[in-house]
């Protein structure tokens, strides 16, 4: 028989064991709760990608202190809640309020390509001018001679020619916060800024008057056009071709033609009597030629006008100084106002030894 001290010891034992067995229970539906909890905030950050932080309208109905605010037997008089700062940067957050935004690739102004320096030879010098022999005259008296004649005497003649080289320069200001924040910028500017040089390089080699600090120019020296032999131009093809007879009468083959891209359209879209084109069908890939001698079209000619040459023969570029980028706080007050002058130049010379090698003409078609 039992006694009651025995009894007492098992009913507290099963009292024991049965809280024991309750708070493993309250635990894990505790945790079934909060897993449920995750999986939730997963799957609505899934839709978002996988890294998406919340919004701030999800913070605030997932916060802790909300809950104990809506709980009747325990509600607080005051709820707030901290703003994460990932909310700040980030550029998907409900409202980003600084950080840097994203940068996209620079849209930069269009730019032409240079076409005219490649005609030529081009040298490397070191000194402050180029001189080179002339050749001004040459009589040849070379002829059949009897035995015991006496032999003709030929004459040549030169002059020394000297060329300067001229400086191309331009120069912008800017701040040296912004070149050290942003050094995409100052490889931009260095771009610009070269671009600018060959822009105007370009435009000296073609149209320079040779006066001042402007080099002589392939235009400015060349042989103006005239029909040889008597001939006569029906259309822009015959002018060419004329103009290629021109320099062979001249004893300066042709090795190229410069026109401007508008001109070198009119001559693709001419059309014989059956509305064929001269040049091929447009459907097939016509190369830029024209009776055998390749086409440069350049903006950097003027519309209407057309320049056939021996090129190789006609000029040589001399470059002094090869095209540089420099960056100096030597400028006015620029030293105190942390602003520094970013400088690009080049110094360069042209000789133009053969303009009969540069037959250049008008087509006509614009008055």
């Amino acid at each position: 028989m039992m006694t009651k001290d025995f009894t007492d010891a098992i009913e507290k034992q099963f009292s024991k064991l049965n809280k024991d067995v309750h708070e493993a229970l309250t635990e894990a539906k505790t945790a079934q709760g909060i897993t449920m909890e995750l999986e939730q905030k997963m799957a609505r950050r899934g839709s978002d990608g996988d890294n998406a932080p919340e919004s701030w309208g999800e913070q605030f109905v997932n916060a802790e202190g909300l809950k104990s605010f809506n709980d009747e037997r325990s509600r607080p008089s005051r709820f707030r809640m901290d703003i994460k700062s990932t909310i700040t940067t980030a550029g998907t957050s409900g409202g980003p309020t600084g950080g840097q935004a994203f940068r996209d690739q620079i849209n930069s102004t269009p730019q032409r390509r240079m076409r005219v320096r490649d005609l030529l030879p081009v040298i490397g010098i070191s000194t402050g001018s180029v001189e080179y022999p002339q050749q001004t005259l040459r009589t040849n008296a070379a002829a059949t001679v009897a035995e015991g004649n006496l032999k003709p005497e030929s004459a040549y003649g030169w002059t020394m020619q000297t060329v300067v080289p001229r400086v191309i320069a331009h120069w912008v200001p800017a701040s040296r916060q912004i070149l050290d924040d942003a050094p995409q910028l100052k490889g931009l500017i260095d771009t610009e800024l070269l671009y600018g040089l060959a822009l105007k390089e370009e435009e000296q080699l073609l149209y320079g008057s040779g006066t001042g600090e402007n080099l002589t120019g392939m235009v400015t020296a060349a042989t103006p056009y005239a029909a040889p032999s008597g001939l006569t131009a029906g259309n822009m093809l015959d002018q060419i071709a004329l103009g290629i007879l021109q320099n062979s009468l001249a004893e300066e083959p042709a090795d190229g033609i410069v026109l401007h891209p508008s001109d070198w359209m009119r001559m693709r879209l001419l059309k014989d009597t059956q509305g064929k084109y001269l040049l091929g069908d447009p459907g097939a890939n016509v190369p830029a030629v024209l009776f055998g001698l390749p086409v440069v079209p350049t903006q950097a000619m003027q519309v209407d006008k057309f320049l056939v040459g021996n090129f190789q023969r006609a000029a040589t570029i001399y470059d002094r100084w090869t095209p540089r980028v420099e960056v100096s706080t030597e400028h006015a007050d620029f030293f105190t106002r942390n602003l520094v002058a970013v400088l690009a130049e080049e110094r360069l010379a042209q000789a133009v030894k053969n303009p009969a090698a540069l037959t250049y003409g008008d087509f006509g078609n614009i008055a």
